[in-house]
C-alpha cells in the first residue's frame, strides 16, 4: 500500500469472465509466446558472451479504479538482450490487479483485486499465448496487496492489508480456484506507533517449502505459518518482531536459503534476518542505511539475483535503486550506492529469470524503467521508459 491513503474502488468483484482468445494474434501473437515453466534462476550471464537474443512475455499490474490507470493486465514483450519492451492487448475483466503472480507450471498466473471487498482472480494461459479468466473468489478481507503460489502449486496465499489478514484458496489441476480454506487475522500483537491495525503487506513461503511467512507493516512483526497441505490450514509456529514503527514490508530469500532481507518501509532500513528451516523461526538483525540520506525514503521490496551475490532495494521517495553486495553467504549485505531509477514511485521490481535484467514499476510516471544487471553487479539504464498505465507490478516470464 502507499504510505499515505490511497483512494480505494468501489467495492465489488469482477463479474466479466470468458475466452479472450484472439488477443495476441500476428504480430502481438509472435512477440508474446506460450509460457514455459519456469527455470531455476541461475548466475547472470554476461552480455559478450550471451547466446541469441529472444523475447519473453511481460505481464502488467494496475489500477482499473485510478485516474489514469489500465484496463486490466497489461501484456507485453521484452527482448532478453536489450530488456526492450514491446507492447501488447490488455487482458480485461481484471479489477485492480495490483500484485500478479504465477503458477510454477507456467498455465496460469494470478492477480489480486486490491479494492475493499478483496479478491484473487485466476487466468489461464493457453500454449498459442491466448488467455482466458477462469474466476475470481473473494478473500475475505479488504484490500489485498499480495499473492504468491506454494511450491508443491496447489494452493493460493494472498495478504489483505486493510484488514490486516491472510487467505487460503485451493488450486484446481486447470488452474482455477477454489473457495478459502483459510483466513487468519492478526489480532496480535497491537499495532505499532500511528498504526489503526494489522496490514498484512506480504505472505511467501520459505526457500524449503515447510513454512509461509506473512510480513505485517502495522504490528511490526512477520509471522510464521505451517501450512497443512492437505486441509490448507495454517497454524502459527513462530513470529518476529521488528523495531516498533519500522512498518516491515516486504522480503525476500537469499538462495541458500538461510537468510531473508526485509524492507521497513517507515523507517528507512534493511534488515538481515537470520532463517532457521527447522522452526520456521525469523530473526532479524539491526536495520541497516539504505543509503538514501535522512528522512523517510518509503523503501518498498528487495530482490535477490539468482546467484545470491546482490540485492536491489526500490526506494520510492527517493526514486532510487539501492545496491548491495551480498557476503557471508548471506549474512551480511554491504551497501554499495544507490541508482537513479529513472521514474517516480518504484513500487515494485522484478528480476528476469536469468537474474540478467531489473525491471522497475513506477506508479507515478506510469512507466517501467529496465536495467541490464552485469556480472559485478552493476546496472546500466536500457533504453527510454515504458509507458505503462500506473504501474505497480511488473512480472517478467520464462
Amino acid at each position: 500500500m502507499n504510505p499515505a491513503p490511497h483512494p480505494r474502488p468501489a467495492p465489488g468483484l469482477p463479474g466479466r469472465r470468458g475466452l479472450l482468445g484472439g488477443l495476441l494474434a500476428g504480430a502481438a501473437l509472435a512477440a508474446v509466446p506460450a509460457l514455459a515453466a519456469p527455470a531455476r534462476a541461475g548466475a547472470r550471464p554476461d552480455p559478450a558472451t550471451a547466446g541469441p537474443r529472444a523475447t519473453r512475455p511481460l505481464l502488467l499490474g494496475t489500477y482499473t479504479s485510478e485516474a489514469g490507470g489500465g484496463a486490466g493486465i497489461g501484456t507485453a514483450a521484452y527482448d532478453t538482450g536489450t530488456g526492450t519492451i514491446t507492447s501488447g492487448p490488455v487482458i480485461t475483466g481484471v479489477e485492480n490487479p495490483s500484485y500478479l503472480a504465477p503458477h510454477p507450471s507456467g498455465g496460469t498466473v494470478y492477480a489480486v483485486a486490491e479494492q475493499g471487498a478483496g479478491a484473487v482472480t485466476a487466468v489461464a494461459i493457453g500454449p498459442d499465448g491466448t488467455y482466458e479468466v477462469l474466476g475470481t473468489r473473494p478473500t475475505g478481507g479488504s484490500g489485498p496487496t499480495h499473492l504468491s503460489v506454494h511450491p508443491t502449486g496447489r494452493w493460493l496465499l494472498s495478504a489483505n492489508y486493510t484488514s490486516g489478514s491472510v487467505a487460503v484458496h485451493p488450486i484446481a489441476e486447470d488452474g482455477s480456484l477454489g473457495e478459502r480454506t483459510d483466513l487468519v487475522t492478526h489480532s496480535s500483537p497491537p499495532p505499532g506507533p500511528g498504526q489503526g491495525g494489522p496490514h498484512a503487506h506480504q505472505i511467501v513461503t520459505s526457500p524449503d517449502g515447510g513454512h509461509v511467512l506473512a510480513v505485517d507493516l502495522g504490528t511490526d512483526t512477520v509471522y510464521t505459518y505451517r501450512l497443512d497441505a492437505s486441509a490448507g490450514t495454517l497454524t502459527e509456529v513462530s513470529r518476529a518482531a521488528l523495531a516498533p514503527g519500522s512498518g516491515p514490508r516486504h522480503l525476500a530469500f537469499h538462495p541458500g536459503g538461510r537468510f531473508a532481507y526485509l524492507a521497513c518501509e517507515l523507517d528507512n532500513t534493511m534488515v538481515v534476518c537470520a532463517y532457521d528451516p527447522a522452526t520456521g523461526a525469523l530473526t532479524p538483525g539491526p536495520g541497516q542505511s539504505t543509503g538514501t540520506g535522512s528522512g523517510v525514503s518509503y523503501p518498498a521490496q528487495p530482490v535477490v539475483t539468482g546467484d545470491g551475490a546482490y540485492v536491489y532495494l526500490a526506494n520510492r521517495g527517493h526514486n532510487s535503486l539501492t545496491r548491495y553486495a551480498v557476503e557471508g553467504d548471506g549474512a551480511v549485505l554491504r551497501l554499495l550506492d544507490t541508482v537513479p531509477v529513472g521514474g517516480d514511485w518504484p513500487r515494485q521490481l522484478a528480476l528476469s529469470p536469468d537474474s540478467s535484467l531489473l525491471f522497475a514499476a513506477n506508479q507515478r510516471s506510469s512507466t517501467v524503467t529496465v536495467f541490464g544487471v552485469g556480472p559485478d553487479g552493476s546496472l546500466t539504464a536500457a533504453g527510454t521508459p515504458f509507458p505503462a498505465p500506473v504501474a505497480v507490478c511488473v512480472l517478467p516470464l520464462p
